[in-house]
């Protein structure tokens, strides 16, 4: 027999990684220095599990880049809990920096990782693809739009 998260529990899940919301009798954000701030990275090919390795797998290195955090709360994340199974979307727009007016060619940007580190090896969380992939050139902007979801099964 093979048992499944439930929709709620698969939510709860969501908001304590992705706001900071305690699941009642279960767990909580009360570690004496609980992250504050999720970091975004993107990556030129997959990165895999990522876990073995970290946030760096494959990262993209184009100039000007760095990684983009969001706070750990409803101003950061929004999941949406209504749907099957449930979701996490970033509360506004993400810009990356800008790549340096000095790049030249260009490189797409096909994957992202959600994970603990604003550079170097953090803990990877979340992996998925970008669809569509975002080529990125001497004065492009990198830009995930709120439609940009994660999903918890």
């Amino acid at each position: 027999m093979a048992l499944g998260k439930t929709t709620a529990f698969s939510a709860d899940l969501l908001k304590l990684i992705f706001n900071g919301t305690a699941i009642a009798n279960i767990a909580d954000n009360a570690a004496s220095s609980p992250a504050g701030t999720l970091y975004l990275s993107l990556h030129a090919s997959s990165p895999g599990d990522a876990a073995a390795s970290g946030q760096s797998t494959n990262e993209t290195t184009y100039p000007g880049y760095a990684r983009l955090g969001l706070v750990r709360s409803t101003s950061g994340w929004v999941v949406n809990s209504s749907v099957e199974p449930p979701t996490v979307s970033p509360a506004s727009n993400m810009e990356f920096p800008q790549a340096d007016a000095g790049m030249s060619g260009s490189v797409a940007i096909t994957h992202m990782i959600v994970g603990t580190a604003s550079t170097g090896n953090g803990k990877a969380l979340y992996v998925g693809a970008i669809t569509p992939s975002i080529t990125v050139a001497a004065g492009v902007i990198p830009r995930l739009t709120t439609a940009t979801t994660i999903t918890e099964d």
